[in-house]
């Protein structure tokens, strides 16, 4: 009898390359989810991966001196490392830079074309580098991003369209039909009040303003819209529309996507139409949990609230983060991270009840029975309290797991770690051996030692380095699946403990947050140190610049330049042109008109054989440039000092 299948995924990641543990979260909670249904008898495929396509790639690479490809591969090798560290048991990891990846989307948008669900037309809207998103005017909040609140752009390019349109009944009558597709419920209300309900437009879906992304196969200077690509990972990766589709067949539709709630909206809207599109049966469901919170702020590298999981993965032991974001973030909500309620968690679950559980039971066995688990004889009421107890949580711990709530399910299983440690005080193995009653000390020992096995064989899934370890110390093999622990009683005769090493070490909490504040002092002065130091000038080294409001009376591309723009500019009762490098950020239509500040002492030079009369101010992130302009409309040929 064939196995029940089991199809996982997370998004796809795209970082600077610097993670933060906030990044861990989705991909450790799918693991567990993962090792979880493995050990319950489903045949499991989890995927994840990286999204190496789009603007912000290509910027990043630029910026760092790279090609886009040397960008992403330092990127994929960072990621994967880190997915090592913290054990995840992922069964394929796609790069949507992956030749068949590339292919499978060329035969998507050809699919798309030939069905007539995508044309030619220009687009003119709101985008956001960054999200890699396209907004209209009333979705803006205060003029910005509504998703990470950065600034937005104005673009006007040549495009392809998905007909999304065309397609918002069905959604709402396949939500109607599947009510559990999106999951907390407030996401599904979000979803229909904010985006269908307001009437969905037709999607923007191809690019011409930069060339790091798959080429269009009917139009080559188009790229594929990044989102589209990476949605498409999650079927190029099982081999749709390729010679080997097996895995296709056996696994598609997937049982679950997991997301950040910041874009539910591309996994839950656009992906499902695209599948629509393509003839092809939808998610069972997508879950949008919430964010791990730094000072109730987004973690962020960019906002300096980062918190480094190979350090404390280095630190405290891969297991240890682990646990902490499985049993500390509420699921489905908002959760906060501090080194505190990192270190306070440790001790209290690891190091107090399963360490000490573990340290204690095998301690005692070694000292009253030479280390050979004793055979029991017979259980009074207070046994068959934890044997119930035990025989009953896997049961419980399924049913969290099938709602999704890890916390829930390590707070099951602590249940028998906890009365576990109990029992040991209402038994008082010491006064039974001291009294020479060595039946009843028998049974004790074992009772324990079953509860051991039984709490080590559901963590499994949560925390497999120490479940390894607790089995080690039990003389047992590590079990593959939960028949192990159907019924009480599993552990034969001559099994041979060793109490070894601590599990986990007790931490002196407020000596440890002090040596992590003077750790990042000196990562901070470091880092200070290696920045470039930019050189003092005095007030009259800074009277030498001459600058002046500027308005832009005309502008165009420079011929055979992706990257400049030719700007004329009224400065007063002078006209002058100037080449700027922003024509990744402006349209030609969007500067005219606007009044920009102009270095107009600068020497001239000229730029791919075009003459360059001065400079204009802008400011940059790494990730942005945007032009510096006065607050209120001063006229132009104003001095700026």
């Amino acid at each position: 009898m064939s196995k029940p299948t089991y199809y996982i995924t997370t998004p796809i990641y795209y970082s600077s390359g610097n993670f933060h543990i906030g990044h861990c979260y989705t991909t450790v909670i799918c693991d567990a989810i993962a090792r979880f249904k493995r050990m319950d008898g489903y045949d499991v495929f989890y995927l994840t991966g990286t999204d190496e396509h789009g603007q912000k790639v290509q910027q990043k690479a630029e910026s760092a001196g790279v090609t886009p490809k040397q960008f992403v591969d330092k990127l994929y090798d960072q990621i994967v490392r880190l997915w090592k560290v913290l054990n995840i048991s992922y069964d394929k990891f796609i790069r949507t830079t992956d030749d068949y990846h590339e292919q499978t989307v060329q035969k998507i948008y050809q699919k798309l074309l030939d069905s007539d669900d995508i044309y030619k037309s220009h687009y003119e809207g709101w985008y956001c580098t960054p999200c890699e998103s396209f907004w209209t005017e009333s979705q803006l909040v205060d003029g910005k991003c509504p998703d990470c609140g950065r600034e937005v752009k104005l673009q006007q390019e040549e495009s392809y369209f998905f007909r999304l349109s065309k397609y918002q009944d069905r959604l709402i009558e396949f939500y109607r039909q599947n009510p559990d597709f999106i999951s907390p419920k407030s996401r599904m209300n979000e979803m229909i009040n904010n985006f269908i309900k307001p009437g969905l437009k037709d999607l923007c879906i191809s690019r011409t303003t930069f060339d790091w992304g798959v080429k269009l196969p009917f139009d080559p200077k188009h790229v594929a819209y990044v989102w589209v690509d990476a949605l498409g990972n999650y079927i190029t990766a099982l081999g749709y529309l390729q010679e080997d589709h097996s895995l296709f067949d056996k696994f598609w539709p997937a049982d679950l996507h997991m997301v950040g709630k910041e874009i539910v909206r591309f996994h839950t809207i656009i992906w499902p139409a695209l599948l629509m599109a393509l003839g092809l049966p939808l998610p069972k469901k997508v879950y949008g949990h919430g964010w791990v919170l730094f000072d109730n702020d987004k973690m962020s590298k960019s906002k300096g609230n980062a918190v480094d999981p190979f350090f404390l993965a280095d630190r405290y032991g891969a297991d240890a983060v682990r646990y902490f974001l499985l049993r500390e973030i509420p699921f489905g909500s908002d959760g906060v991270y501090s080194n505190e309620a990192l270190l306070n968690r440790t001790n209290a679950d690891l190091v107090n009840d399963l360490g000490n559980l573990v340290s204690r039971t095998t301690a005692m066995i070694t000292q009253y029975f030479g280390g050979v688990i004793p055979r029991p004889n017979g259980y009074n009421k207070l046994d068959r309290e934890l044997i119930d107890l035990c025989e009953g949580t896997l049961a419980q711990v399924r049913a969290d797991m099938d709602a999704l709530s890890a916390p829930d399910a390590l707070t099951d299983i602590f249940k028998i770690v906890q009365r576990a440690n109990k029992y040991i005080d209402e038994t008082t193995p010491w006064t039974l051996n001291k009294n020479g009653d060595k039946e009843r000390l028998a049974t004790v020992m074992y009772v324990l030692a079953e509860c051991i096995r039984f709490a080590a064989t559901l963590l499994v899934p949560f925390v497999p380095t120490t479940a390894q370890k607790i089995f080690d110390k039990l003389g047992l093999p590590l079990p593959a699946d939960f028949d192990a622990i159907k019924r009480f009683g599993g552990i034969g005769d001559g099994v041979t403990v060793t109490k070894g090493e601590n599990l986990f070490d007790r931490i002196d909490i407020d000596k440890e947050l002090k040596e992590l504040d003077k750790i990042a002092a000196e990562k901070n002065v470091e880092s200070q140190k290696n920045s470039p130091q930019v050189p003092q000038i005095t007030i009259e080294d800074f009277a030498k610049v001459k600058l002046m409001t500027a308005k832009v009376i005309a502008c165009e591309r420079v011929a055979k330049s992706d990257k400049l723009l030719l700007l004329k500019l009224q400065t007063g009762d002078e006209v002058r042109q100037v080449v700027s490098g922003i024509a990744q950020y402006y349209t030609p239509e969007y500067m005219l008109g606007k009044t920009v500040v102009l270095v107009s002492n600068l020497k001239p030079v000229k730029i791919r054989g075009v003459e360059s009369n001065g400079m204009i101010l802008c400011a940059a992130d790494g990730k942005n440039v945007v032009f510096v302009t006065p607050e209120q409309d001063i006229g132009s040929g104003k001095e700026v000092r």
